[in-house]
């Protein structure tokens, strides 16, 4: 879809379809605007809708080029932060899919953000709430969803190219995470997603190696191996960097996604219905690093990062890993196998021990990891758990900034040492799994073992695949932590660049 920025009169502006956010407390000299340029049936909508979050109207002037006004209400304006702004930019695009416009257009709002925040929130809105995954359906002659994007700013204009840019490109990178998820288990094994990653690196500008099995066994990834034991396709090990001439970083942060691309349970064998249905979504934490990569890439961001992304299914074959297996890790350790469903954090753990050979600044890892997590705070927000190395607190704080101003939340569990103890085993140096309580906590502290470096896991299972949609966020995949990446660095390549 193509995004632009215009200052032509608002009258003037020839779409089918023209948002216009509206908020409960706005001044009448901006109502009274709106109804001189759009005509008396914008008057009647605006005593309908009153600007109230979420209310709308749907209107057809005949005092101005656009075929359709749609007003949406934001709630009051010192409310009105980014998301209720993405909320309206949502509602939109679901009136736009309904109407099957091919133009559409905003009026950026006259709210407490600036025009960059306000311009990146309406594109991402819009394009992430007009997402539809239609790869398998055979249909013909669908609606493939607008073609082109238009920004009505005055005073906020250049602020609002700025913000509309990075939000198409965001977005786009968001989608894409989606579709990986999206995707048919045949059609992203191991190999096919691998592949994948290497044409996004060629298309986007950065590197990609990839590891195949014989790599793997001589780096001693006992975990990885063994989760894949199961399977009839073997793991791949995935290594991407992006390090531009100017990184403002030495040392790497390092980046790495749970990439079981579908988890059975193994032995320990997962229901069907509403559990193994949507493992195709067990490589969610992988997809939002490659997600991560394109758009850090395209926007250029001036910051060394590394992405790790161990890859394989988790299935009973013959030759499958079995309760009571000791694996050897590649960090030296050994670890217990007493549930083949905890297998997430068995390559995690191999990852993230490889991770030290970088000397990285610090190592973000994306996973879905837990059930617990679900059950802890659902499906609106990520478990975000951190180690005590070079300022934990500061490390809490930006990732939760970050999350708030992308929409990607996070919300802290501790790490106490405490909890380690029902990782204890009788025979192995910890054991894969920590009993009934704690478990999104004890997975965490799992992953700490492997760590010797600034480190924080985010569990993502709840946001990262949904049962039925949210108002941006839609059915299926999500493509959660993507946002929430892009933002964390772009506050490390220019923290002075907030907006």
């Amino acid at each position: 879809m193509k995004v632009s920025v215009t200052t032509l009169a608002l009258r003037e502006l020839d779409v089918d379809l023209l948002i216009v956010p509206v908020a409960e407390d706005a001044p009448a000299a901006h109502t009274s605007h709106l109804i001189d340029v759009l005509g008396p049936e914008v008057e009647r909508a605006l005593a309908d809708v009153g600007g109230k979050k979420d209310d709308d109207a749907l209107v057809y002037p005949a005092e101005a080029r656009a075929k359709r006004v749609l007003l949406v209400g934001v709630g009051k304006a010192a409310d009105a932060d980014a998301e209720r702004v993405r909320h309206a930019a949502a509602t939109g695009a679901l009136v736009a899919q309904k109407r099957e416009t091919t133009t559409v257009g905003f009026v950026v709002p006259d709210l407490p953000l600036d025009g960059e925040a306000t311009g990146q929130a309406l594109v991402e809105g819009f394009s992430l709430g007009g997402y539809r995954f239609r790869r398998y359906k055979t249909a013909q002659g669908a609606f493939d969803g607008p073609q082109r994007l238009v920004l009505h700013a005055d005073a906020k204009e250049r602020g609002a190219r700025r913000g509309a840019e990075r939000g198409r490109v965001v977005a786009e990178a968001v989608n894409a995470a989606r579709d990986l998820v999206n995707l048919s288990p045949d059609d992203k094994t191991p190999t096919r997603f691998a592949k994948a990653v290497e044409k996004s690196g060629k298309r986007y500008g950065y590197e990609v190696s990839v590891w195949n099995e014989t790599l793997i066994e001589e780096e001693k990834m006992g975990g990885l191996l063994a989760v894949n034991r199961g399977s009839q396709e073997p793991p791949v090990f995935i290594e991407m960097t992006w390090k531009p001439e100017h990184a403002v970083n030495e040392k790497p942060i390092v980046l790495v996604g749970k990439g079981v691309m579908f988890d059975t349970g193994g032995l320990s064998l997962k229901p069907t219905k509403n559990a193994m249905d949507f493992m195709k979504a067990d490589m969610a934490g992988a997809a939002a690093v490659v997600g991560a990569f394109e758009a850090i890439a395209k926007l250029n961001l001036q910051v060394h990062v590394v992405g790790l992304i161990p890859a394989t299914d988790n299935r009973p074959g013959e030759n499958a890993y079995v309760p009571g297996d000791v694996l050897h890790m590649h960090s030296g350790a050994t670890v217990e196998v007493l549930n083949t469903d905890a297998e997430g954090r068995l390559i995690l753990a191999d990852a993230l021990s490889y991770a030290k050979t970088y000397r990285p600044e610090l190592v973000l890892d994306l996973a879905t990891l837990t059930g617990a997590q679900v059950v802890a705070l659902g499906s609106n927000v990520a478990a975000l758990m951190t180690n005590p190395r070079n300022d934990p607190a500061a490390r809490v704080q930006a990732l939760r900034e970050a999350g708030q101003r992308s929409g990607d939340r996070v919300h802290p569990l501790p790490l106490d040492d405490d909890y380690k103890e029902q990782l204890d085993s009788d025979v192995a140096d910890l054991k894969n799994v920590g009993g009934k309580e704690a478990g999104c906590i004890t997975a965490g502290k799992f992953l700490e073992h492997f760590v010797s470096y600034p480190w924080a896991h985010l569990d993502i299972a709840g946001p990262a695949f949904l049962q039925s949609a949210k108002p941006y966020r839609p059915k299926g995949g999500t493509g959660f932590g993507v946002r929430l990446l892009v933002e964390f660095l772009r506050d490390r390549a220019d923290p002075r660049k907030r907006s």
